[in-house]
């Protein structure tokens, strides 16, 4: 059985930084592209960051987040890590852990369909 399950959410200042941490089991994890979604209240959930197989060769990032956050995973603790920075009050959402089918291609996928493992969502409040 595969479980997802993130952490590290919680209240922070806008300019501040926070890390998300996603625990994977049960699965090919270093050949799984990961990925983080979020949705905010009243909104549809939404591509964060993502990044592909393996080394993690290539990652993905949606423009409202680019140069602020960054993703990385180690395939030895069957981990990967949504780094936030320069946090915005709209950053405040829900934050989806994702894990991709296997796949050993070098795509960092953005589409939620591509995904099909996910975790319960950690709450992250950016307070002005």
């Amino acid at each position: 059985q595969v479980h997802v399950v993130e952490s590290g959410g919680g209240l922070v200042q806008a300019g501040g930084s926070l890390q998300l941490s996603c625990a994977a089991s049960g699965l090919a994890f270093s050949r799984s592209a990961m990925g983080w979604f979020r949705q905010a209240p009243g909104k549809e959930r939404e591509f964060v960051a993502a990044i592909s197989s393996w080394s993690g060769f290539t990652t993905n990032y949606a423009d409202a987040v680019k140069g602020r956050f960054g993703i990385s995973r180690d395939n030895a603790k069957n981990t990967v890590t949504l780094h936030m920075n320069r946090l915005k009050p709209e950053d405040t959402a829900v934050y989806y852990c994702a894990a991709g089918r296997v796949d050993d291609s070098a795509s960092a996928y953005s589409e939620q369909s591509d995904y099909a493992y996910w975790g319960q969502g950690t709450q992250v409040t950016v307070s002005q």
